[in-house]
């Protein structure tokens, strides 16, 4: 959430900093600044709502120089408005801040510093940062270690871009708990807090690691440990293009990637289940000896990503006979997990920098579990801090609810439950063959729903006024159902349950009536009666019925009022091609409804505080 762009060099700041704020839109926020020097002093421009607003304000105002910072702001200390809104300055504007995260011992350092004659003008945390290194400047401290100084001084997460009005060859850059970049670029530099932001300028970047500050000039960057100790690093070079974050002629980002899943899911299975044979897990350590010490594993994570975890913990204990747990990230450290050095904990994130799921990999290797991260983020802190990673390699995901990195997810799940049973001998290599070449028929299968999307278009039209929504389901159809019904509640703003479709009749099913839509997950034909009986019950309370099934299920469209057929596949793969009607259903339904589907309300693409 929020984002930070910096900019040091002989270019004029203001067109980069909007720029890259432009590309770091989908994080979520609800205010923009920016803070430029001009030559005497720093000039901030800041305003709640849309970056459209700055950028009016910008032209209104315009303002010229070569140093600058931008942010883009998500509240969660004092309610948006152009007061509250970042950059924030010391009281003489003599350092202007910009801060993603949270810090949690402010009122302590804002009452001292109250004490000592300081003002504020916000209800922020993050103005205290800009004042704490003010107060060490002006007690004769240099910029840079004013800023060490007062780093040492802050608990919780943050990710801060500092510039000071008396030092404009220099920017700093501070991380802790939230992701920073910085962009090399050739006699000038960068900070962002995404790749996308400069990519326009650089492919050149380093990644910032935890308690890490970097002095940046524009022809240098030192990056330094929380002891000064100086910092080596090795560059990373972007090969993803520019492109790849554009909407390339669809209406919304979300429609594009949904799209990408054929290209995705088909790249996914054959860099890791390629041709020759067998399966490639490049260095991910993983083998028999590792596997026969494991009694347990856990899968941990946060929204879509935890969604994507569940089929993966039905899949490794219905095929390889291990005992799996799921758990919701930002409940794991509180339920006092069991875990030892025979645990392995998957961790599952499509940023890399979730922080209720960074936490988890923390709190598990703390205690001896190995930690293998299912991560999209190349560099990102959870790949960093995993003993293995697999790569989804999905591209930028813009669009704030994931529909490609959650069919990568799964795929990946398929791939690594695969693995798992070859090697412990749960799968013979004949079962195998069957399930590889289901495989290499799904990207394709994707296709032929997307090609067929008209029928979502329609029922959402058909639908667009209903505002309950029940997703139901049996076994995998049940998994299938609760990301569904995510995906309405995210983007459409629709209520929007999921439930076991057997549990109808133990609660929910009061609820229904001739208001309420039920969509029934039908895909797992070994359930197919037991779900029809569940459709039967509830058109007998008035609901209308849409059944999301495979081709050729013609007791289904007896009892449901619509059907969406996807192309026929095994069980166990039935849920990356059963999710992609309801990625649809979800996408007209906004339409309809007139939401802002790549920047829901409230929400951000990264959450990166707890």
């Amino acid at each position: 959430m929020c984002g930070i762009v910096g900019y040091i060099g002989k270019q004029q700041a203001p067109s980069i900093l909007i720029d890259g704020l432009t590309k770091l839109e989908y994080r979520g926020y609800d205010s923009a600044g920016v803070a430029i020097f001009d030559g005497s002093d720093i000039n901030v421009l800041k305003t709640k709502g849309r970056l459209s607003n700055l950028i009016k304000l910008v032209i209104e105002h315009p303002v010229s120089g070569t140093l600058g910072i931008g942010h883009t702001r998500w509240a969660t200390h004092g309610a948006p408005s152009d007061i509250n809104a970042h950059p924030h300055m010391s009281e003489d504007s003599e350092i202007a801040v910009v801060h993603n995260g949270i810090i949690e011992n402010y009122m302590e350092i804002k009452e001292e510093l109250l004490k000592s004659g300081w003002h504020f003008v916000s209800e922020t945390d993050s103005e205290i940062i800009a004042c704490i290194i003010d107060k060490y400047y002006k007690d004769g401290m240099s910029f840079e270690d004013a800023v060490f100084k007062a780093v040492a001084r802050l608990e919780g997460s943050y990710a801060l871009g500092i510039i000071c009005k008396d030092c404009p060859e220099k920017l700093i850059a501070v991380r802790k708990g939230s992701p920073l970049v910085i962009g090399k670029g050739n006699g000038e530099n960068f900070i962002a807090s995404d790749i996308p932001a400069i990519l326009n300028y650089t492919r050149e970047v380093y990644f910032l690691e935890e308690d890490e500050i970097a002095v940046i000039t524009e022809d240098s960057i030192a990056i330094y440990d929380k002891d000064r100790n100086a910092v080596n690093r090795d560059i990373y070079h972007v090969t993803w293009d520019i492109e790849a974050a554009e909407k390339s002629g669809y209406a919304h980002f979300m429609l594009k990637e949904i799209h990408e899943q054929p290209k995705i899911v088909r790249e996914t299975i054959l860099k890791r289940v390629p041709e020759s044979g067998g399966i490639d897990l490049d260095n991910i350590k993983l083998g028999k000896e590792e596997l026969d010490n494991i009694d347990r594993i856990y899968v941990v994570a946060c929204g879509t990503a935890y969604y994507a975890g569940l089929i993966g913990k039905h899949l490794i204990e219905k095929i390889c006979r291990i005992p799996v747990i799921s758990e919701v990230a930002s409940e794991f450290r509180y339920k006092d997990p069991i875990l030892d050095e025979r645990t392995l904990v998957i961790v599952v994130s499509q940023s890399g920098e979730t922080a209720d799921t960074l936490e988890a990999l923390r709190i598990s290797k703390r205690h001896g579990a190995r930690v293998l991260a299912i991560v999209n983020a190349v560099g990102s802190s959870i790949a960093r801090e995993a003993d293995d990673v697999f790569y989804i390699l999905a591209g930028p995901e813009i669009a704030v609810a994931s529909t490609k990195a959650y069919s990568a997810q799964v795929a990946a799940m398929y791939i690594l439950t695969c693995h798992i049973a070859l090697t412990l001998g749960k799968m013979s290599e004949e079962e195998f063959e069957v399930i590889r070449a289901e495989l290499y028929s799904l990207p394709s299968k994707i296709e032929v729903i997307l090609n067929n999307k008209s029928v979502e278009k329609k029922l959402a039209a058909k639908y667009k006024d209903v505002r309950n929504v029940f997703f139901i389901g049996r076994g995998l159809d049940y998994l299938v159902s609760q990301e569904g019904s995510l995906k309405l509640k995210e983007i459409a703003y629709l209520h929007s349950e999921a439930y076991a479709a057997g549990e109808l009749k133990h609660g929910p099913i009061a609820m229904i009536d001739e208001n309420t839509l039920v969509v029934a997950i039908a895909a797992q034909e070994d359930l197919i009666e037991k779900t029809i009986s569940n459709i039967k019950e509830v058109k007998a309370r008035g609901a209308n019925t849409i059944a999301i099934a495979m081709k050729g299920n013609t007791k289904i469209a007896d009892v449901a009022d619509d059907v969406i057929y996807i192309p026929r596949t095994m069980g166990i793969l039935a849920p990356i091609l059963a999710n992609i009607p309801d990625q649809l259903f979800a996408y007209y339904m906004a339409i309809n409804l007139g939401t802002d589907i790549d920047k829901p309300r409230n929400l951000a693409k990264s959450v990166t505080v707890e």
